[in-house]
């Protein structure tokens, strides 16, 4: 069998593709692999392709690996494209994304996937995935598309809007990811777990959690969860950040009765219940994280410096399976072994009770066809209602971006539930001129707002 090609278009997003290749070469039909290293930073792709080649010494595969600053050279003849990247960066997008929201009173925690935070990240990154788009069709028109860049939903919405036939999927590791957490908090192997998720990316739920008996029968864990959080023994501290309790998902499954797949500091602004102007005693009682996305972006940034020159100086470099889907994805359409993931896609009927056009993560089959989204059918209401307060402000994102209508922008901050539940319309049309104006250059030509317009 020929070897794959896999090109990463934002490899300098080192850590992250460090674990998407490590997994990719640990698999022996993968072994071989092409991998075409791609970004607009010379000096992380430099970084990226010695911690590539130092994987490929470790495991002893026969991989190859090639750099380029041309995105449509890495494309060429590829197989799979794995895409990964910020526009604008931590500095000026992030900063910009946070401090503006903020003079109106408005606070976030991660403002990478909804809210205002969201929507500009979504206005400034779709036309790159859509220029990606473009590159494919020409070059590798067959290619498969594993899309892991933020806001997740707008991007493979909006992907599928304008681009129907490139092959995508939009993968996140939050289902598998929060099973993990649950599993720790209930003390039970996550191999003798059992679920099954469905919804729209950081806000699906598990329509079913439950555990493998000893006689194979099966045990609903969800009164287990509940119980625990009632006697204050959920959830556990966090292991990875103990500025985030997830104390806000545990009140959303005695309220919905479901367990929220996305995190509590994402999640708490996602609706309009946590974070309010004046109400400190809510941001304490759910231990709610303001401003964690920047912290986190500083310590990653000061972390990467030690951890380059590591990479640097290594010989070998130690490589971990991750939570990621990727090489499961890759490894089941190459080879034919089937494989289910969760994946984000065009919904087209999967989930019935959600509009046919908007992004599903739902649970796929993926084999030598290709990647299958799975029929759910009708979600629990309580469910459906709360996932189209966020499908309202990810469609108005979407068509703003297709029919190049500024408006649009405005219309998506009103409908978007933590900011509405915050601020006045007056408000919120300013605090959207002064984001357009911020952001200028890194937006699209119709979004930008000149300076002289701002009322």
């Amino acid at each position: 069998m020929a070897n794959p090609k896999i090109a990463f278009i934002g490899a300098g997003s080192t850590v992250f593709m460090k674990n998407i290749i490590g997994d990719i070469l640990q698999r022996e039909p993968l072994s071989g692999a092409h991998i075409a290293l791609m970004d607009i930073n010379p000096i992380r792709l430099e970084e990226s392709e010695i911690v590539v080649s130092k994987i490929v010494r470790t495991l002893g595969v026969p991989a190859t690996v090639s750099t380029t600053l041309e995105r449509r050279e890495a494309l060429d003849g590829a197989d799979f494209v794995v895409v990964a990247f910020q526009i604008g960066g931590y500095e000026p997008s992030t900063v910009i994304d946070f401090e503006v929201p903020k003079a109106f009173g408005l606070r976030q925690t991660i403002a990478d996937t909804l809210g205002v935070g969201g929507i500009m990240r979504g206005v400034r990154t779709v036309p790159h995935l859509w220029a990606i788009c473009e590159d494919m069709l020409e070059v590798c028109p067959d290619a498969i598309m594993l899309q892991y860049v933020n806001p997740m939903a707008i991007n493979t919405w909006a992907i599928a809007e304008k681009y129907p036939q490139i092959k995508q999927v939009g993968l996140c590791h939050s289902v598998q990811g929060t099973a993990d957490e649950l599993a720790r908090d209930l003390d039970i192997p996550i191999e003798r777990i059992r679920y099954r998720a469905a919804g729209i990316n950081h806000m699906a739920f598990y329509l079913n959690f439950e555990e493998r008996m000893e006689d194979g029968s099966y045990r609903d864990l969800y009164p287990d969860l509940l119980r625990g959080y009632w006697e204050g023994r959920f959830p556990k501290p966090s292991s990875w950040n103990p500025r985030c309790p997830n104390k806000v998902r545990y009140e959303m499954l005695i309220r919905l009765g479901y367990f929220v797949t996305e995190s509590s500091e994402h999640f708490a602004e996602y609706t309009p219940y946590f974070i309010k102007e004046g109400r400190e005693d809510l941001i304490e009682k759910f231990g709610i994280p303001l401003d964690e996305y920047p912290k986190r972006c500083i310590e990653q940034i000061e972390r990467w410096k030690s951890q380059a020159e590591k990479y640097r100086n290594a010989d070998t470099i130690e490589v971990k399976p991750s939570h990621e889907c990727a090489s499961e994805i890759i490894n089941s359409v190459w080879t034919g072994a089937p494989s289910v993931i969760y994946g984000n896609v065009r919904n087209n009927g999967a989930i019935t009770s959600l509009p046919d056009a908007c992004a599903a993560e739902v649970p796929c089959l993926v084999d030598a066809s290709g990647i299958q989204p799975t029929t759910i059918g009708e979600l629990p209401p309580q469910l459906t209602a709360l996932m189209r307060t966020n499908i309202n402000v990810q469609e108005l994102t979407v068509r703003a971006l297709v029919e190049q209508k500024r408006e649009h922008i405005y219309h998506a901050a009103m409908m978007d539930p933590h900011t509405a539940a915050e601020l006045d319309l007056d408000q919120i049309w300013k605090l959207v001129d002064a984001l357009l104006e911020a952001h200028g250059e890194i937006l699209p030509e119709w979004a930008r707002l000149e300076k002289r317009q701002v009322a």
